[in-house]
């Protein structure tokens, strides 16, 4: 029998039914088939995706300040090590960096609030001169197109402008009470954010250690491995950005001083602040810098101020990052543009904050996970030897503690079988009955000191002793003492 023969006995054999989805099965190209297997499990990705954001969403009074103390415990780690070295205690040294910290926060905002006093005392004339040099702007302007705009027509605006805010007094007091209710919540956050940075500082090894344990034994290595470079990964991003937006701040507020712009120390602030937002921070930061610019000092001293910004912006990315910023924290600007814009659409302000530094975070992991490069880190590969150690103890453990049990098991039992005889198998039976069973068994023995043998004048098969000064001869048929009175 040939080849093909074998194969139309093994289709006559087939049920009907299953041949012919076999049949479909066939006509359904492969690649439909792997797009479909790949389809089920991305959309289930999608939504365990879509369920976590949901749960982070409704915890984000919890989840931000962990955030920001992750984010600041990296940030100070260096200042903690410090102090460390200098034999603090873990606690106190993470103590003293966090008063350095709100000490160097509030003498910032000491010179700020100062700066803003007498900034708005000594600018407002020049806005006011400003905003007439605006209006006379838009009138020229408007006049070389064709059109009028009168003084008149500006008091109008600004008349209607006013009865629409009279008009939604309610909607705006409702968004001041919101805004006060979000201050509230900023409060909270910054006291839990401040107290989690203390023990981030003092035990963050601890508290990686202990997450880590609940990860499957044999992979403990690898996401061991994986959470440190990512760590030390999200450490140097933030040591680069605070030295990219100081660049910025001091570059853009230098600027604005030289060129007459008020309130150039909060400007340079804002500036810093908006500098941890890559692209759209250093942007609107800078935009407020020109606007100041034209309202006090008119167009020219803007394009200045806007020129300034500008060649601010391009040194910081052109020159300072490729150098500063290492491999294991550069991102593709596509992709930084794509986590920002995420991040604002998920968590406004504050995802566009963390959007960047998380994406740094998972890059590095990623990189340490794909490439497998626990496989020659030194810590990793003496985690891992702890880990079969620790197997092996546990396994020791485990038979040892088996054996206990076996052995304890034992010995309930034979305590049972000596206290009960019944449950010995041995045994068929216990107490006065048990032994009336035992009676039935025939047999014959005659204990001697010398030996035993039949006496020759019993029929029923008694044994007598020979010799010796003991003799005992016992029936075949063993009975009780009462059948024995019967008889009698």
């Amino acid at each position: 029998m040939n080849t093909v023969e074998k194969l139309e006995l093994m289709e006559e054999d087939v049920p009907p039914r299953m041949a012919e989805e076999q049949r479909i099965q066939d006509d359904v190209p492969w690649g439909i088939r792997i797009a479909a297997a790949w389809s089920w499990r991305v959309i289930i990705i999608l939504l365990f995706v879509g369920v976590l954001i949901w749960l982070l969403s409704h915890i984000s009074l919890l989840l931000i300040p962990l955030l920001v103390a992750a984010l600041l415990a990296t940030l100070l780690r260096p200042l903690h090590n410090v102090f460390v070295k200098w034999k603090f205690p873990r606690v106190v040294a993470a103590i003293t960096t966090l008063l350095v910290l709100i000490g160097f926060v509030a003498g910032l905002l000491f010179l700020v609030g100062q700066q803003l006093v007498e900034g708005f005392a000594d600018m407002a004339s020049q806005v006011t001169e400003g905003l007439f040099e605006l209006v006379t702007l838009a009138e020229d302007t408007a006049a070389r197109f064709g059109f009028e705009i009168s003084a008149d027509q500006i008091n109008q605006g600004l008349q209607e402008g006013l009865t629409y805010l009279q008009d939604n007094s309610e909607a705006i007091l409702g968004g001041a009470m919101a805004l006060g209710s979000t201050a509230g919540n900023i409060v909270v956050g910054g006291i839990l954010a401040l107290f989690t940075l203390i023990f981030f500082l003092a035990d963050g090894r601890k508290i990686w250690d202990f997450l880590v344990f609940f990860a499957p034994g044999k992979h403990r290595p690898a996401i061991h491995g994986a959470g440190r470079r990512g760590w030390t990964a999200l450490g140097s991003y933030m040591r680069v950005q605070v030295f990219v937006a100081g660049v910025d701040a001091v570059g853009i507020g230098v600027g604005a001083a030289l060129l007459g712009v008020p309130l150039a120390l909060p400007v340079a602030v804002l500036v810093f602040l908006g500098s941890f937002i890559p692209i759209v921070g250093a942007v609107v930061t800078g935009a407020v810098a020109v606007i100041l610019a034209l309202v006090a000092n008119g167009l020219g001293n803007a394009l200045l101020m806007v020129g300034v910004v500008l060649l601010v912006q391009q040194i910081e990315s052109n020159i300072l990052q490729p150098i500063v910023m290492g491999k294991a924290v550069r991102l593709h600007p596509l992709a930084v543009i794509l986590a920002v814009t995420a991040g604002t659409t998920l968590l406004g302000i504050v995802g566009a904050l963390f959007a960047v530094p998380v994406l740094a975070f998972v890059n590095r992991a990623a990189q340490y996970l794909v490439k497998e490069e626990w496989r020659g880190d030194p810590e990793a590969k003496a985690m891992e030897k702890l880990e079969k150690e620790e197997a092996i103890k546990r396994a020791a453990q485990k038979e040892v503690q088996e054996a206990e049990e076996q052995a304890s098991l034992a010995n309930i039992t034979r305590r049972l079988k000596e206290t009960i005889p019944g449950l010995d198998p041995g045994r068929r039976g216990f107490g006065r009955r048990g032994d009336a069973a035992e009676g039935d068994v025939t047999r014959t023995e005659t204990h001697t000191a010398a030996g035993t043998r039949p006496h020759p004048d019993t029929e029923a098969g008694t044994a007598e002793t020979v010799s010796g000064p003991q003799t005992r001869t016992e029936n075949r048929t063993d009975t009780h003492p009462e059948d024995e009175g019967r008889r009698e």
